[in-house]
């Protein structure tokens, strides 16, 4: 089966099988390791990519159905190797951790930070919860959504 995706900006025809996961085409075949495998049961939200810009696990996407999607990784948000303000206030407010749930935070960040501005801290938190990370708790993601937030306003 053939499908067109568009990848970080880049226009992809690929032949897929049916049953293949939008995260195997990710990682396997374009070569993209931002984009994590961790339960591949949709639990963790590891692999979490923007989908039209939409935050989805793409371990529970079939590539077919992203047919004809816009598809943005970690790689897809920085400018010419320019980190995004979203990338810039992980580093400042320490929200990386050990970095292999960061992926899938920085892009829904991107994604709050897009459609939430006014969210409060519940809500953020809403949202980031669909992601797990076992290295501590939430603290420093939070802040670094709300300095992602400060910097879009234009506060930071």
């Amino acid at each position: 089966m053939r499908i067109t995706l568009t990848v970080n900006g880049r226009r992809r025809v690929l032949d897929v099988k049916p049953s293949e996961r939008l995260i195997d085409v990710l990682r396997n075949r374009l070569g993209i390791k931002s984009v994590k495998a961790g339960c591949l049961v949709g639990d963790c939200g590891i692999c979490t990519v923007l989908v039209d810009g939409k935050p989805l696990k793409s371990c529970l996407v079939l590539a077919a159905e992203a047919s004809g999607s816009s598809i943005t990784t970690l790689e897809g948000l920085s400018d010419n190797m320019r980190p995004s303000h979203v990338q810039r206030a992980f580093v400042r407010a320490f929200g990386y951790q050990c970095g292999f749930c960061t992926p899938a935070f920085v892009l829904t960040a991107h994604w709050i930070v897009e459609n939430m501005l006014n969210a409060s801290d519940e809500e953020i938190m809403g949202v980031l919860n669909s992601i797990t990370c076992r290295c501590t708790g939430y603290r420093q993601i939070l802040d670094a959504v709300k300095l992602a937030i400060k910097m879009k306003k234009g506060e930071a």
